[in-house]
């Protein structure tokens, strides 16, 4: 009799146990999904060739409590209009600065942007000056992405991470260069934001 007791006590101290681990497991995933890092999955042709359709990435949620974003961030932030969907483009312009397109050549405050990635020329006539907490985002594939030349600049508070690793697929082929961390792209052109 003591022996069947000492079992179930055994499975009832065991599925405690499994119920605390889950309960523990599932804070801690919460936290660092809401708080530190989130995946997302690259979807359309908007930023190749840098990123490509299908790629999972992180985009981490920490630096921009305490840093604003910078031109050349990959970010991820609200679609315009949408709340349920994401896009992924590249700061271009920062708060205070005046953003030209013009000849298929960005110009920040009047200075030409250089772009290394950039391969294509960026069609639209556009001459806008950013507010205090707006951002003029493009995407790589300036022929092929929906950006601020069509929806205008994007407030701070739909930015939801900066886009950080690519961790799926993790070997390079046709369609990825493979798992990488991103790393950020030197203009040669001050953000006035922080240089006034």
């Amino acid at each position: 009799m003591e022996e069947v007791v000492e079992n179930k006590m055994n499975i009832k101290g065991t599925v405690k146990e499994i119920i605390q681990t889950a309960v523990v497991s599932l804070g801690i995933f919460f936290f660092v999904y809401v708080f530190l890092v989130q995946p997302h999955r690259v979807k359309g042709e908007s930023m190749t060739p840098n990123f490509k359709d299908g790629e999972l990435l992180l985009v981490e949620k920490v630096s921009y409590r305490i840093y604003k974003p910078s031109r050349g961030d990959v970010i991820v932030f609200k679609a315009p209009g949408s709340a349920n969907v994401d896009f992924i483009k590249r700061v271009i312009g920062v708060p205070g600065e005046n953003v030209k397109v013009e000849n298929g050549t960005v110009y920040i405050n009047d200075k030409k942007l250089n772009e290394p990635y950039e391969k294509q020329e960026t069609r639209g006539d556009i001459n806008i000056n950013l507010g205090n907490n707006q951002y003029f985002v493009l995407g790589d594939n300036r022929g092929g992405s929906s950006d601020s030349r069509v929806f205008g600049p994007i407030d701070r508070n739909t930015i939801e991470g900066k886009a950080w690793f690519v961790y799926w697929p993790l070997i390079k082929n046709n369609q990825s260069e493979g798992a990488r961390i991103l790393l950020r792209v030197d203009y040669g052109v001050p953000d006035s934001f922080y240089n006034p």
